[in-house]
Parts: structure tokens; sequence; C-alpha cells
């Protein structure tokens, strides 16, 4: 497991670690309710230097990124950005990215873990392009504020940041003492929020900075049981939970957000084409509301009578809607809102239906 950057940081405020795909993580910090609190009521600080961090440069960088995602690349200016799926040639899910274009290279922000492959992914595709693919991550930690209050924090740190209006857009600015420094509009959680990318040598500052700004207005340093468990809320998939390399983005329900349908070509884009082109995708990420009792465990199967129609990817008790949540692949046939399933596992056969996503009381 790769220790954070941080490691002491945290363990100073009684961190708790847990193992995210060969990626230290802090788990929670002795109160992970207090924490998700934070996340949904005012704002929650996340290191989430565990994830991956490439950087694409040279003068054809825009060219190859644009020839190997699911969105429009190309189009974007400097200060904008995108989110997308990075798949095989038979549309098979690799990754998805956080896509940012910066004015002398491209960022992209991934789950842990998958640096070594993506890396060898667009080397394979560089043959007389002008492109230099360069692990971040040893140079730049990510800090995220999510929650109501999000901007408040980042206010609060006297940096005198401009507030980056749109998704996934960007800003810059230089600090004499923390150095070049980049904030993302990024609500991770469907609330609002802003990533922090700063070099490794000013983590710690920036670290003190942000925690003692979440306090001042009702927030808290989050861990990883927290922030999962609103994510799972606010319906959103993640690669390596409900997303992965046996999945079609279109199952995952990523159209609106990762999929330009008039970009033109890139790798898997044939695929993708066609099940637009040709109907629905056989199964579709729903969100399930179980009845009360067991939570189902990732890999249950789901059944509608005797005949099994999905799985579960996951399932939480949601301490927003005081329910027990989940998120699961389902056959186009028995997957509209309000469909009663039972899903079946290790734990029993507990009821599930189908409901809207994001979840609400």
């Amino acid at each position: 497991m790769t220790p954070l950057a941080l490691h002491e940081f945290h363990a100073a405020l009684n961190a708790r670690f847990i193992d995210v795909h060969g990626m230290e993580a802090v788990e929670d910090y002795g109160d992970w309710l207090a924490e998700h609190a934070a996340l949904r009521g005012s704002a929650g600080v996340l290191d989430l230097g565990f994830r991956g961090r490439l950087v694409l440069t040279g003068a054809d960088r825009v060219r190859l990124l644009n020839g190997q995602v699911t969105n429009n690349v190309k189009d974007l200016p400097a200060g904008a950005g995108c989110y997308a799926a990075l798949v095989t040639n038979k549309g098979r899910m690799q990754s998805d990215l956080n896509i940012y274009i910066l004015p002398e290279e491209i960022l992209l922000d991934f789950e842990p873990g998958l640096s070594a492959a993506l890396e060898e992914r667009f080397n394979k595709f560089i043959i007389a392009d002008d492109v230099q693919v360069i692990d971040a991550a040893p140079h730049y930690g990510l800090f995220s504020v999510q929650g109501p209050q999000a901007w408040a924090v980042i206010e609060k740190l006297g940096l005198n940041f401009a507030r980056p209006e749109k998704d996934l857009h960007s800003t810059s600015l230089k600090d004499d003492t923390l150095g070049e420094m980049y904030c993302m509009n990024h609500p991770r959680l469907g609330t609002t929020g802003f990533d922090l990318f700063a070099p490794t040598n000013s983590l710690g500052a920036l670290a003190d900075k942000l925690s003692a700004a979440a306090r001042e207005l009702g927030g808290r340093a989050a861990g990883w049981r927290a922030l999962e468990t609103a994510r799972i809320e606010s319906g959103r998939p993640r690669f390596g939970a409900e997303m992965d390399g046996s999945n079609l983005p279109p199952e995952a329900g990523l159209e609106s957000r990762a999929i330009s349908y008039t970009k033109g070509c890139y790798i898997g884009q044939e695929v993708i084409a066609r099940l637009r082109t040709y109907g629905q995708v056989a199964k579709a990420l729903r969100g399930l509301r179980f009845a009360e009792g067991a939570r189902p465990e990732k890999g249950d199967k789901l059944f509608f009578g005797d005949k099994e129609v999905g799985y579960v990817c996951s399932a939480i008790h949601s301490p927003a809607l005081a329910a027990n949540l989940g998120l699961g692949y389902v056959r186009k046939e028995h997957n509209q809102i309000g469909t009663a399933l039972r899903a079946r596992g290790a734990v029993g056969e507990v009821e599930a239906t189908v409901v809207a996503l994001p979840f609400e009381p």
C-alpha cells in the first residue's frame, strides 16, 4: 500500500487508514457520521492524494487525447474541462477521467491504482506524436472541499482564488509560500465542491489552512467512509465499484456527462454509436431501496420472481435518508422505476425496489 504524503498529519488527527486499490486513504477520523454530516450540511475537507494524476504535455496532446476518450476535448479552451470515459476497441471501460485543459498541459484525475495502466495505454498510441505522459502524483497533491459551504472554505484561505463558475472549469494562482495551485469546480457529491491541486511540499501548510477554515464554518476533515456514503446517496457511480472493465459507459448512465456523439472517431466509438442507433443496452445502473434489516453485499443477485435480472454493486445505510440504499445493474425488462425485486446472497433475501436517482427522502 502506497502511503499518503500526509500520513503523519492525518495520524495526528486520530485518522484510521484504509487500502483503496493499493493506495492509502483516510477511512475516518473517529466519527464518520459527523464527517458525513459535514459533507452534506457544511463542508468536509478530503485528502484525495490517493487518486491517480497524469499530465499530458507536447504540441499533439489534445489530438492524441481526443482520439482516446468518449467526450469532446479538442474544442475545450484553456481553463475548461470535461468528464469522459476511456474505453477499449470493444467499448468496455478502462477508466473514467476528469479532464482539465491547462494553458500548457492537460491534467487527468482518476481512480487510484490505474496510473501505470493508463500511462501504458497512452504511450502505446504515441507514434510520431509530440506528447509526453507524466505521472503528476509525486509532484502535486489533491485536496477536495465538498458541501454547501465549500467555496466559503476556499475564500477563508485568503489566497484570492478566482471562482471557476462552471463544472470542471479551473483557475490558478501563484502564491509566494505555497507555489502554483489550481482550483477546480468539481461537485463530487451532487452539491457544491472544489478541488485544489497543490505542490507536494506545500501540502502540510495547505492542510492546516483548510482544516482551520472548515472548522470556522462548522465543517471538518472527512474520510473515505463518509465520502463513499455521500457518493452513493447522490447516485454517482464510481469506477472500481459500480463500473469496471465489463461495463459499457451507457450502462452506467454516463451519456449526458461523458459521451459526445458528434466529436468524431475515438477508440471504441463504433460500438458506443451502434448502441445509440439500434436500441438500449441490455442492463442499466439503477438506484435500489432495500427493506429494513440486513443489507445485501456487492455481487448479490437480483431476482424478479424466480428470474435472475441483475446484481448489486454497492449497499449502504444512509444516515441522511435513514434507509438502506444501493446501486446495481438491472436488465432493461425489469429496471423501470417502482419495480419490486429481491436481492439474494449470504445475508439471505431482502426486498428491493428500483428508484430514481439521485435518491430522495
